[in-house]
This record gives structure tokens, sequence and C-alpha cells, in this order.
């Protein structure tokens, strides 16, 4: 048997060839795979490779010169607070963004002035007489053809007649020594519910009207704080510009008194928080130095919208008719929810920095405005924060009511501007429900005592910026008191005279009020100032509470409402003396902020970013 022998396998590759044309063709079908396989197994290191990043914009500005500086370094992100007056600056104080939103915001207000009027003239005091059934025509008219002398008493037979003592209508069948109380009348005619709800001889139903809306006002404020303030302006906005449309048709078609009243309760609670939403919505879009203008463009809408209503009313006295007229149009506010945007300052104090950044860099394109490298910066880092607006350790620990229930400072000035409130509030209302009593139309004179607001509203934007907020409010209440202090001291047959002091103090008194609109909510922080306002307007309501009864104190004194108007405002006056100077503050954020502008109110610093 033989003995197997090594081969020698190189000896034979080097006799066949080491890479001869068989090599070479095995390497071509077996590289291919070897490469593939090297690319399988690297491939995770560029699929998760590290990358440069930043955060994204949606609305990017001028890309080629921000994109080095946008994103904040890691070190400081957490450190950096943003000042949204500064942002306003860059943004224009009021620039295109901010005239189409007050644009869209002043067609509600104007609506609420109407709503907030209207009653005057649904209740409106109208002519009427006793019913004497022997003598009235077919249908009754108020004309009496010459029987009322004897049937009725000098006074006009509006509550009594002469008793009747025959079936015929002659002067012997009535006794005039002797009267009774009328059980039916004639009106003159029937475009007021004291017509259609048989009010005669029951006045205090027809002024409790006022008051009752009144009552409505003072519930709703409060209502409209919270939603403002936990839900968003715009949400509260929105919402009180609708809710009226609804009620307000339906109450058109009342069939009783008490029907009526009910829902002009429920109508004014769910509707009258619109102006003071709409007013916070708008101030907060505005710079500092826009605040006392647009503020003022707000209330002269508010007073176009009462001579509206005045003239409304005079070409469709009937209110029903008048009613559905008014209300209906409200119903396109809905609309409203595509076309407004939210606070952002509302949206930075409660940290949604995306939404503010949104609106921000939206309010910039449209004001053809480029924003700084820095706000770029602190607008879209997420973590970032509005200037003080961090609560300390103590801040968390108690809720922010507990705060301002602590704040000294806070507290007295709530006492303070609410005793403004309810004396603006008594006096503007006042004012304006006894000028339909005044001799002459009573839609002229509503219409008059309306339009004379604007020139105030006017005189708060030339005085409150020159002179500042606390000279200009003290100066137009002290002539206010003074003009209607002096108005009982008229003799009647200068009636031209009363006409002119009784429209000084109307002007001076809506100076105020747009003033004070202002003026309060300055003096508090962004985290409760609706809330604050709402507190001081909910005091102001008492005022309007008051208002319509004070056609019933002229029965005993004919002058009383003008004097206690007049030393309201006087006291009024001198209370100003307590509170800071706001001009050219910056809007407080914080409850610190707001306490210390009595402290140092013109040191407050003004750089738009703050370092730790």
């Amino acid at each position: 048997m033989c003995k197997p022998r090594d081969v020698e396998l190189d000896k034979i590759l080097r006799e066949i060839g080491q890479f001869g044309r068989y090599q070479c063709h095995v390497y071509r079908w077996v590289v291919p795979v070897i490469i593939f396989n090297a690319m399988f197994k690297s491939q995770y290191i560029f699929n998760a490779a590290k990358i440069d990043y930043r955060l994204a914009t949606r609305w990017p500005i001028a890309p080629r010169a921000w994109c080095v500086h946008a994103v904040a370094d890691r070190s400081t992100m957490s450190e950096k607070k943003l000042n949204l007056d500064i942002v306003l600056e860059e943004l224009g104080q009021f620039g295109r963004y901010q005239i189409k939103n007050y644009l869209l915001i002043l067609v509600p207000i104007l609506f609420s002035a109407i709503y907030n009027s209207q009653y005057i003239f649904a209740a409106a005091s109208i002519n009427y007489r006793c019913r004497v059934p022997q003598c009235e025509a077919t249908p009754p008219r108020f004309e009496t053809n010459g029987w009322g002398p004897w049937a009725l008493p000098d006074s006009g037979g509006r509550c009594e007649r002469y008793v009747s003592t025959g079936v015929t209508c002659s002067a012997d069948a009535f006794n005039s020594s002797q009267t009774e109380r009328c059980d039916s009348w004639v009106y003159k005619h029937n475009n007021t519910i004291v017509a259609t709800f048989d009010l005669a001889c029951e006045e205090w139903k027809r002024t409790l009207v006022g008051t009752i809306h009144s009552a409505g006002i003072f519930i709703a404020l409060p209502l409209t704080a919270y939603i403002s303030d936990t839900f968003g302006r715009r949400v509260a906005f929105i919402l009180t510009a609708v809710a009226p449309a609804a009620v307000g048709v339906i109450r058109s078609f009342s069939t009783n008194y008490i029907m009526y009243v009910s829902l002009e309760l429920i109508e004014a609670i769910v509707g009258s928080g619109v102006y003071t939403s709409g007013f916070i919505l708008a101030l907060e879009m505005v710079g500092i130095n826009r605040r006392v203008l647009g503020g003022n463009v707000i209330s002269c809408a508010f007073a176009i919208g009462q001579a509206l209503v005045s003239l409304i009313a005079w070409g469709i006295p009937e209110w029903r008719t008048l009613t559905r007229v008014l209300y209906a149009p409200s119903f396109i506010f809905i609309l409203y929810c595509f076309f407004i945007e939210e606070s952002v300052r509302w949206l930075l104090s409660k940290g949604k920095i995306k939404e503010a950044a949104r609106i921000i860099f939206k309010a910039a394109e449209i004001n053809k405005k480029k924003l700084s490298p820095e706000t770029i910066k602190l607008l879209t880092d997420e973590n970032v924060q509005l200037e003080d607006s961090v609560p300390t350790n103590d801040d968390k620990k108690e809720s922010l009511a507990m705060q301002v229930l602590r704040s000294r400072v806070l507290m007295s000035r709530l006492f303070i501007c609410s005793f403004w409130w309810i004396t603006v509030t008594f006096i503007y209302y006042g004012l304006s429900i006894n000028s339909v009593s005044l001799g002459g139309n009573s839609y002229v004179n509503y219409l008059l005592t309306a339009l004379v607001e604007i020139p105030g509203y006017c005189l708060s934007v030339l005085t409150l910026d020159r002179f500042g907020r606390k000279a200009s409010i003290m100066t137009a209440f002290f002539v206010c008191g003074l003009s209607l202090l002096g108005l009982p001291f008229i003799p009647e047959h200068v009636q031209w005279a009363q006409t002119c002091l009784n429209l000084l103090g109307k002007l001076a008194i809506s100076m105020v009020f747009s003033s004070i609109y202002i003026y309060t909510s300055e003096l508090y922080p962004t985290s409760v100032r609706h809330s604050m306002v709402a507190l001081c307007s909910m005091g102001g309501r008492i005022g309007q509470l008051i208002a319509p009864q004070t056609p019933l104190l002229m029965e005993y004194m004919p002058s009383l409402p003008y004097l206690l108007f007049g030393l309201m405002a006087a006291i009024a006056g001198f209370l100003m003396l307590l509170t800071p100077e706001t001009l050219h503050i910056q809007l407080p954020d914080t409850i610190k902020q707001a306490e210390g502008i009595a402290i140092a109110p013109r040191t407050r610093k003004t750089t738009d970013i703050i370092v730790d």
C-alpha cells in the first residue's frame, strides 16, 4: 500500500500562477461582497453622527442677519429674561399689526356702548293720563278734546282723576273736590316698555331696569376677569361679544315685565365684560408711549356707540324692533375666532413661549420691522422667562390673591381706586340718564351728552403724557365738581347756562373715565391686572346701580343729584394725592414691581435682557 504524500499547495500555486486570470475571476465576485459588508458595518457612524443645530422659528426675520446669533448659549439659556416693552418698541408701538387688531376690537366695544345705554330709550318715560271711561273715544286718544279740565286734576291726571258722579262727560258729572286713584291709563304712544307692560304711576319699576342692568354688570366683571386671566383675553373678549346677541333678541319677545328685567339681567351678565376684556387685550399689545392714545381710541369708540344708539332710537322708536336691530348684528363676532390674536403679555405670563413668539414674529412681519438678534435669541429659547416673572420661593407657597392681600400698597390702591370708580360711574351715568329729562328733544339731548365725551378723551390724550396721570385726572375731577356744584345756583330761566355746565361736567368726567382705565391698569402687575381692574370696576358699579335712581331724588330736591355729583368729584380729586405717578413707567409684571412704583417710579431698568 502506498504511503500518502503531503501536497505542497504553495508550490502548486507558484506553478499555476499566484494571481492569474483564475484568481482575478474569483476576486471579481468576492470583493464587492466585502465592500458592501464594510458599508453595512460602518453606516451607523454617519446616520447617528453629531451635527450642529438650532431651535426653529416659524416666522424668520432676515435669516442671514441673525442665523449666527439665533440660539442662546446653553450655559446662559436659563438665566435670560425677556422685557416685553422693549420688544414692543422694536415691533413698532402702534404699527399696522396693532392698528388691524384695534379696528377689530373697536367694533364690539362700539356695540357694548349701544347695549349699555339701550335701556334708556327702551324704558324711557312717556306721557300718559288716567283713563276716563265715559269720556274716551274709540279707540282712546291721549288728547282730551276739551273735557280734561273737569275730569282730570291740574297736575295732568297721571295717577288720579276727579270722582265721577254720573255717566256723561259733562262738567256736572265730576266732583272737582274729590279725587280717586286711576285703575287704567291712556298713553301718548306705545314705543317703550312703560306702555307695553302698563307701568304708569310705577316710576320705580321703570328706573329699576337701569339698576338691574348695572347689577348684571357687577356680576359680570369678576366672571369675565376669571375667564380672561385663566383662559386668555381673546376667549373672554369673543365670548362676551357674541353672547349678548342671543339674549337681546330673545328679550325683544318679552311678554311681561318680569321676563323683560330677568333677560336684562342675564344679558348684562354675559355681555358686559366685552369692554374690560377688549380694553386689556388692546392695551397689552401697544408700547408705553402709545398706551394713552390706544386707551382713548377705545373710549371714543364707546362715545360714538352711545351717539349711534340715540340716532337709531330716534329713527326706530318702537322698543321691540329697536332691540332686534341693535343686537342681531353681534352674531357676526363669532368669526373673530379666526382673526383676533391672544395677548402676548398674557401668553408669556403663562409660560406659553412658542405661541407668544409666533405672534411676535408675525407682528414684526406685518409691521415690516426687524427684531434685534438678542430678542430673537430669547424668543427662540423655550426656557425664556418674562422679565422678573419667575416666582420666588415665597411666591410659590401662596396664591396671588394672598400676595395681594398681604401687600399694604396694593390694598390701599384698591380702596382708593374703588372710590374713584364709584364716583366716576355715578356721575357719568347719572348725567347721561338725566339728559333725556332735560327740556327739548330727548334724542338730541342724549346725542350731545354722548358727543361731548370725545373732546374729553382728546384732552386725555393731550394731557396724560404731557402733565402726567395724577395732575391731569385731579384737574378733571375738580373741574367736574365745581361745574356741577355751581349748576343748582343758576336760575331756571337761564337754561343755556345750565346746559353748558352740565355738558362741561360730562366732558370732565369723561376725561376721567378714559384716564382711570389707563391709570388703574398701570398700578397693578400682569398676573392680577385684569382681576384688579375688574374689582375696581365692580366697586364702580355701585355708582352705576344708584345712578338710575337719581330721577327719583329730584322729586324731593331738584338739585340734590348735582350736589352729590359735585361733592364726590371733589373728594376723588383729593385722593389722587395718595397714589404714585405712572408716566413713562413700564407695565409691572410682578407684585414686587407694582409696589416698587411708589418707591422709585423713574428708576426702573429698561434693558431688554437681564443676566442673573
